[in-house]
């Protein structure tokens, strides 16, 4: 049974109120977060249950192929993400549900 988008609401508010308390980079993290939880209930959730994310034989075994699939299926489903959606979903699918190491950046 999946929950509502409504149900993500507090957690989201949450996450950019303390991102906005952390500073500049850490409001935006949490901004990309909802911004990509937003766009999974919106558009994925229908689909996908919970179990799809925690099956044995999943596709995405590290953080490129969570990347890669949500490329995938945007583009299946004719969403015209840009890449930045894409990341945003990806990074919210990684912090719900698989947690793989994400690359180091700059900055």
């Amino acid at each position: 049974m999946t929950r509502p988008a409504a149900t993500h609401a507090p957690a989201l508010l949450l996450a950019a109120v303390l991102g906005a308390a952390a500073g500049p980079a850490a409001a935006q993290a949490a901004a990309d977060l909802q911004r990509g939880a937003l766009l999974y209930e919106t558009h994925c959730i229908a689909c996908h249950t919970t179990q799809l994310h925690w099956r044995d034989n999943r596709v995405a075994r590290d953080w490129d192929g969570v990347r890669a699939q949500v490329r995938r299926w945007q583009g299946n489903n004719s969403l015209g993400w840009s890449d930045a959606d894409i990341e945003a979903v990806a990074r919210h699918l990684n912090q719900r549900y698989y947690r793989y190491k994400l690359p180091v950046t700059a900055g």
